[in-house]
């Protein structure tokens, strides 16, 4: 059977807590993630076109992709009604952003 999308491992691990200490015991979360659009090359696009320094765009990319395909398979969850406007907004405007040199 072919794959729907792009399968991502996701892994966050915790560095450093809010007192700059690193944690006691590793703190570290992994899943998988299925998403119909090359996280990577929107990571980049949104690197070269946003203005944002490599690891805000990173964050951002990622998250919002994250979210999003999120959104779109529960599309009957109402917690997600409160975003989808917004969301689809802020997504048009990301896709409008001027290619660098342009």
């Amino acid at each position: 059977m072919a794959s729907v999308g792009y399968t991502y491992e996701v892994s966050l691990n915790l560095l450093r807590g809010r007192d700059g200490l690193p944690p006691r015991e590793p703190a570290e979360l992994s899943f998988q993630h299925v998403n119909h659009d090359d996280i990577i090359a929107i990571v980049e696009r949104i690197g070269a076109s946003s203005g944002l320094g490599p690891d805000a765009a990173a964050a951002v990319a990622v998250g919002l992709k994250l979210l999003s395909e999120v959104m779109l398979r529960e599309k009957t969850n109402a917690l997600f009604d409160p975003l989808r406007g917004a969301m689809r907004e802020f997504i048009v405007q990301l896709k409008n952003l001027p290619a660098p040199g342009a």
